[in-house]
């Protein structure tokens, strides 16, 4: 089935955040709703949604601080997977990086997801050797 993509919208939250659930991407320290709202202060227009007959199914939140981009919350329903829908969320939000004059796109992959970091290898991402570190400045819960 064909997806059609846009920026996210207030009314799709629920469905957004079921389908981040459903494709175990939320975890108990990050709130999904605040990290929509978050994500509504900068660059909107970075957040994609894809919906196959009306349906939200895929979610790609990208972003660009003017250094880097990055990606977050790469979803796509488990019953559309495997069909080119990521990637095609992908190749969109690398061109509306690159137009924003975005030289870099980054992601952080959870350790062990050996399928996911496949995934981005076929679309020509390669391993950066760095330690990730993080300081929680708001805590969610």
């Amino acid at each position: 089935m064909t997806m059609h993509t846009r920026a996210y919208q207030t009314s799709d939250e629920a469905a957004v955040v079921a389908l981040w659930q459903s494709c175990d991407l939320t975890r108990p320290w990050n709130d999904p709703y605040k990290d929509i709202a978050r994500k509504l202060q900068v660059r909107p227009d970075l957040f994609l949604v894809g919906e196959v007959q009306g349906q939200v199914m895929a979610t790609a939140m990208f972003g660009y601080e003017g250094h880097r981009g990055w990606v977050n919350y790469l979803a796509v329903a488990p019953q559309h997977q495997r069909q080119g829908h990521a990637k095609t969320l992908m190749q969109q939000g690398e061109a509306l990086l690159l137009t924003s004059g975005c030289p870099k796109l980054s992601l952080l992959v959870r350790a062990g997801n050996t399928s996911v970091v496949s995934f981005y290898q076929a679309l020509g991402y390669q391993e950066d050797v760095v330690v990730c570190l993080g300081k929680r400045l708001i805590p969610d819960h």
